[in-house]
Parts: structure tokens; sequence; C-alpha cells
């Protein structure tokens, strides 16, 4: 290889875009690019196909958009990041290694231990530094502050300092369960054929993938990401507000953006996708509560995920306040396991596509998890392992703190934990189900409903304090069937232990 005296810019495979940090000043008569794929990361853990695909095949097709571009790119195949790294540093000889502030903890600990410049990230709107300013003084705070911070300081949907309308947020009209009919109301994703490139990924990948193969869904060059993004807006976006919380048997992507891959790794950047939606509500193609509703969830919950996440790690990765230890049970990985059509039809879409919207994650994964007693490090290594948009930034707050109220209320209020009625209202999923979700009792009790009530009587004394829960907690130690109820709960767990739940 020629060691031509250039500086290195290190690219991270989440940092996948010409205007991230250190890549965005440099040059191809300046720099040269690095960048690593590890044999170590791969063969690590179980990763979905699909996951393992999108990640690595966009790093290659990146690599070679930067080629076109005139950089004499280092993609380097090693057995580590780390060896990655010292073996190009032998054959290319650099005068320095620029590096942008990786996206996790551990990397950030890896560039620190090897002498690079490191780069303050634009990869997210609001850098830890101005997480600070926000944060500075408050005994505690708020999603919906920062939200409504965000707005203020980035002005997307603002009249002055006041919000468009008079509203700051639609969520009462975002919550609609699922419609009755009409069902195939919502655009098809794209799909992109798989080429020779793709082809060659999934034959380097390890033996320990699994899940059913790509078909498309995801793309993997920034070009592919732009389509997403303008059919979303075109095509979904206009009708993403009503039922962005509803769950549906028979359609897995409803009106959901499917653009979480893209922001993760850096093919998209959360202003050119919140810029996105405030122009179409600004041209009229939007109605305000689906602009309001997608923007939120960009620079609002996941730039304070963000931020949650560097505040508060390494420790809370390891946090566990209501000594959950059940250990994964066998249905997250077989999913014909389980007779529960909704925790059932959510697992199987993650076999077949890496992926369940936010509400499944939230009220239907994460909620069984939490009633059901497993361990909360289990489920974010499941769910790092799972999802194609996965990163520890994002599952570790997500699970610990919004899931499995692991952290003893620090992101979440209260546990987010509801029996079937919940599962009933917002999806159709209980229609058919071979439990019955108005039974807490008796071998056709749903789960949802058995295990929700048991969880309030297994936590009483810390949930009874909670005014957010109080009166569900004091409503289970009223029930006239308690010691019923919690043989049946006893009984549900060893089968869900057995896998025959």
């Amino acid at each position: 290889m020629v060691s031509t005296p250039l500086n290195t810019v290190w690219v991270f495979g989440d940092q996948l875009h010409r205007q991230i940090g250190a890549l965005a000043v440099a040059t191809p008569t300046t720099h040269r690019v690095l960048i690593v794929e590890s044999k170590q990361k791969l063969a690590s853990r179980p990763w979905h196909v699909q996951r393992a695909h999108f990640l690595i095949a966009s790093m290659r097709r990146f690599a070679d958009e930067l080629r076109s571009e005139g950089f004499d790119v280092d993609y380097r195949v090693s057995t580590s990041m780390r060896q990655g790294f010292l073996d190009h540093i032998i054959d290319c000889s650099p005068s320095t290694v620029e590096v942008t502030e990786p996206n996790s903890y551990t990397a950030r600990q890896l560039v620190a231990s090897l002498n690079c410049s490191i780069v303050k990230s634009n990869q997210f709107l609001c850098h830890p530094d101005d997480f600070e300013m926000f944060s500075s003084g408050k005994k505690s705070f708020k999603m919906e502050d920062f939200y409504r911070w965000q707005r203020k300081r980035l002005g997307y949907l603002m009249d002055g300092d006041q919000p468009v309308s008079g509203k700051w947020n639609f969520d009462e009209d975002n919550r609609l369960p699922p419609p009755k009919t009409g069902h195939d109301r919502w655009a098809t994703p794209q799909l992109t054929p798989l080429d020779e490139v793709d082809q060659q990924v999934l034959a380097d990948l390890p033996d320990n993938v699994w899940g059913e193969a790509p078909d498309g869904t995801w793309a993997t060059t920034r070009t592919g990401a732009l389509q997403r993004l303008d059919y979303f807006i075109s095509h979904l976006l206009p009708v993403f507000g009503e039922h962005e919380d509803a769950m549906l048997n028979s359609n897995w992507h409803l009106a959901h953006s499917l653009l979480s891959p893209y922001l993760n790794n850096g093919l998209l950047l959360a202003g050119e996708v919140a810029d996105a939606a405030a122009q179409a509500f600004e041209d009229g193609t939007v109605p305000l509560n689906s602009a309001e509703g997608f923007i939120r969830q960009v620079i609002g919950w996941r730039e304070y995920i963000w931020n949650f996440y560097w505040r508060y790690m390494p420790e809370y990765a390891t946090r566990n306040s209501l000594n959950a230890t059940r250990p994964l049970p066998p249905l997250f990985t077989k999913p014909s396991l389980t007779k529960m059509a909704c925790l059932g039809n959510v697992l199987g879409n993650v076999e077949q596509r890496s992926y369940a919207h936010h509400i499944e994650r939230l009220m239907v994964l994460g909620n069984f998890s939490l009633i059901a007693g497993i361990n909360p490090q289990d489920v974010t290594e499941w769910m790092w392992n799972s999802f194609v948009d996965a990163a520890e930034w994002v599952m570790v707050p997500n699970v610990v703190g919004m899931s499995l109220y692991a952290d003893g209320g620090v992101l979440a209020t209260k546990p987010y934990a509801s029996g079937g009625a919940y599962i009933d209202r917002m999806s159709n999923h209980c229609k058919g189900c071979s439990y019955d979700r108005k039974k807490r009792t008796g071998d056709d009790a749903c789960p949802f409903t058995t295990l929700y009530w048991d969880f309030m009587l297994r936590h009483q004394e810390t949930f009874v304090k909670n005014p957010r829960v109080a009166r569900q907690v004091r409503a289970a130690q009223k029930l006239s069937d308690v010691d019923e109820l919690q043989s049946t709960a006893q009984s549900m767990l060893k089968k869900l232990d057995s896998g025959q739940l």
C-alpha cells in the first residue's frame, strides 16, 4: 500500500455521512479514510441476519462512494477494531488520525486509548454539551420539557416563541385504536433489489446470524435512504398521526417512517428528516398532528434518549431495581412456542424483518418482560441483537429505563405495565386468541392480564408510594381472588420458562 503522508479520518460504521464531524472538512488531497469491519464484533453475538447485513453492506457501499469522490479508502476486514487501527498505522503512517466522537461508550474508550485526535460530533441536534445547558440547575428534567426547549431553539413548528396553533403536542389526537376497516390504507414500504454486493456480504457473515434473509426493505446507501425519506413524507406522513400507537396483525408497518436505521447509522441526519416533515406541513400536504407527532420522535424522544445515555453510562446499563431475574424465555427466540397472539405476531415480525414499531416494543415486548420479571440485561441484549436500528445508546435507556423500570424511575415516572385490556384496545390481536383477555385466572386466562395484577402485588410496597400507579396497586390488593390469581401466575411463569405458554 502506498504510504502517502496524509492525515487519516477513521469513520465508524454508524457515522456514514459525508457531513459528520471530521469527515465534513476532509478532502481527498489532505485525508485518507479508514473504515474497519471487525470480525470479532460480528462473531460476538447472534445478530439478526438483516441487522448484520444492513450494517456491513452500508459500510462497504459508503467506502465505495468515498472512493468515487477521490478518497483513498483503507477498508479493513480485521480481527478487531483495535487491530484494524494498528495495522493501518503500520501500513499508512498517517500524520494524525482524526475520529468523530463515537456513538458508544466502549468505542469512545477505544479511541481515547489510541491517541486519536477526537472531533466533536454534529450527528445529533443536541450535543451533550448543549444538554448540560438545558439540564443545569434542574433537579429533574422531563422529556416534555426537553422537547419544548428543542422546539424553541431549533424553530420547528413555531410561531415566534409559541407553538403553531398554540398546542405543544397532539398526543391525545394521536392515540386512536386501529380502524375497523381499511387496513391497506398505509402504503407498502419500498424495496431495493439485492445485488452482488449484498450477496457477498451475506456470504461473508458468520454462522451465528438468524432470522429471514433481507428482501430489500432496508436500503444500504444514502441515495436509497433519501428515497425512503421522500416516500415517507409523500405517502405516509399525511396519515401518520392518529394511529401511531395502533397495532395490527395484518400490517407490520402502518404509517411508521422506517427511517430509524438510517438515522442511527448516519445515512440520514436528524435535521434533514425534521426539515422535510416541517416543510411538508408548511406546504399544506401534511396535517399538524402528523407533523408534530413525527418531529417529536426525531428532535424530542430520540435526542433525549441519546443524552440520557451519556449522562448515566456505564453504570446505568447494569441497573435492576426490581430484581428481575428470569432468564429470557424460549419464545423470544422461537415465536412459534407461544399461543399469545400479540406476542407471537410481534416476535414473528422481528424474525421476518428485524423490526417492530415503538408501541410493539414498549407495550408488547417490554410490557410482557416487565410483568414477567425478565432480567433487563437479557432483554437489552436480545433487542440489541434483533433490531435493524439497534444501538447501545438506544437500547439501554429504552429497555432499562423506559420499558423495564430497572432504573427505579429515573427515566420514566411510572412502570409501563398493562393488562390485556390495553392490548385489546390498541390492536386486533385479541380476537381469536387462545387466551381470554378478560380473565385473570384459569387455564385460558390472558397472561398479560394475570401477570399485570400479579406484578402489582409482587411490587406493592414499592408502587403504592408512586402516585401514578398507587390506585392500581390498591385495586390489586382488593381483588377477591388474590390467592387464585397468584397461583395462576406461578403456573404461567413455569410454562413460560419451559416454552409452553
